[in-house]
């Protein structure tokens, strides 16, 4: 579809929630979508910003125990209809965006760290629920998903462990067994979010039932775990460079036989990687979307501190001095491509499926927290030593950015999908030349002149 006048220059996409949209992104906006990307915009910018530090103040000293604050937010977007955005449109369960339409507000939510919470399209919240949508029975959805989509229950994905190399999941070691009606797990987990918020549910765990499976990718099973099953033990918070990432954060445990029904079971015994894959696609590419408008948030600080007349060294601005200048260019650059990466990855799951978007997934998934960590780390250069503090919330969003270059897998094992795929064309590249060499000996004999190899 090409870009009309008519979808383009629109006066409902005028305004800033779309600035930054290219124009084939915005001749691709439902009217449903453009009304939710302005209701986004609108709530982030004034219900969510300006009470950060009401939400800070409200956590002091009740660390594990989600602020009153959000509450009172989840129930008014709720009640706005801002809940499950992120749920794409082929679900019945859905909202009715498309992933493209969604990635437009999810970009939005970013700039406010807590923001997709008021609206349940928080990690793992989104990964979890669009699983759950996508391979529960309808007994277990009535159970697990619904009440995950109302908002009443909370969930984390539990899938890392510390024994095991994390990058490659086979070496999953958890055990899972069957024992008639149910299964017993024990083992330990890293990650997953902590049960010392008692507001937390049930995990979604990946375990090993079959380890001598001759097939590595059929000896795992994926169940839900009531997080109040007796034998599970938080052994301590997990902080993320320093951060306790509280109320919800993250954790180590241990479980010590810990029984399941057997109808916790999703989609069935050995099937955990159908279903890992399932989940992390759109998962992965959640967290780039958040991840752009929490840098264009920081790239916004960075104008501000270049242009304060309060900071002159040398008598200058911060941002006449050319090498900020140039910073400030190659950041904006940086930042619009990002963004393209993203959308392109959005627009593909949309067109042609999950499995064939994983190329464009990762491309995101490697690209937009590497460069989110350089852009915010310059930001936090041209604010000099105040850019190191709790001053600006640059580094509570380096570590964000830090953080998700490891989650939903470490970008050196989607360097190496992408690199392995590009490894595979060499051939047709080689034909090619080939193709070009023989193309120029024949033209070389025409034209009488001497024919040059370089092989």
């Amino acid at each position: 579809m090409s870009p009309t006048p008519s979808s383009v220059d629109n006066p409902a996409l005028q305004g800033p929630a779309f600035q930054r949209l290219p124009p084939w992104v915005k001749a691709k906006l439902s009217p449903l979508a453009i009304e939710k990307i302005q209701a986004v915009y609108d709530w982030v910018e004034n219900e969510c910003i300006p009470r950060e530090q009401i939400m800070k103040a409200q956590l002091e000293g009740r660390r594990w125990t989600t602020p009153p604050l959000m509450h009172e937010l989840r129930e008014k977007a709720k009640e706005r209809g801002l809940f499950n955005l992120f749920l794409p449109n082929h679900f019945a369960e859905s909202p009715g965006l498309t992933n493209l339409e969604y990635s437009c507000c999810a970009e939005i939510m970013g700039r406010c760290y807590w923001a997709a919470q008021t609206m349940n399209c928080h990690a793992p919240e989104t990964g979890n629920i669009e699983l759950l949508a996508k391979y529960c029975t309808p007994e277990q959805k009535k159970k697990w998903l619904q009440p995950l989509l109302d908002g009443t229950a909370a969930s984390a994905y539990s899938m890392t462990e510390p024994d095991v190399a994390s990058s490659d999941a086979t070496q999953i070691g958890i055990s899972v067994r069957r024992e008639g009606d149910e299964y017993v797990i024990n083992g330990r987990k890293l990650y997953g979010n902590c049960l010392w918020n008692k507001e937390l549910s049930f995990y979604i765990l990946m375990g090993c039932s079959d380890p001598n499976h001759p097939n590595k990718w059929s000896r795992h099973t994926t169940l839900i775990v009531p997080c109040n099953t007796p034998g599970i033990t938080q052994v301590r918070n997990l902080t993320i460079m320093g951060y306790d990432h509280a109320p919800e954060g993250h954790g180590e445990y241990r479980y010590d036989n810990v029984r399941v029904p057997a109808e916790n079971v999703i989609l069935g015994e050995g099937r955990a990687f159908e279903i890992a894959q399932g989940r992390l696609g759109p998962g992965r590419i959640h967290h780039c979307m958040r991840l752009i408008g929490q840098t264009e948030r920081a790239y916004e600080l960075a104008l501000l501190r270049c242009n304060d007349p309060r900071k002159k060294p040398r008598g200058k601005l911060i941002g006449e001095f050319d090498s900020n200048i140039e910073r400030i260019a190659q950041m904006r650059l940086e930042l619009d491509a990002m963004r393209l990466v993203v959308l392109n990855a959005a627009d593909t799951m949309d067109l042609h499926g999950n499995k064939a978007g994983k190329r464009a997934i990762a491309q995101s998934k490697i690209l937009v927290p590497e460069v989110a960590c350089k852009i915010i780390d310059e930001c936090m250069q041209i604010y000099g030593g105040q850019g190191l503090t709790q001053h600006t919330p640059l580094p509570e969003m380096w570590t964000y950015a830090r953080f998700v270059r490891v989650a939903d897998g470490p970008d050196a094992a989607h360097r190496h999908q992408v690199g392995r795929e590009e490894m595979k064309s060499a051939e047709a590249f080689r034909k090619r030349h080939q193709a070009y060499q023989d193309q120029y000996k024949k033209l070389a004999e025409q034209y009488g002149e001497k024919y040059i190899s370089f092989d």
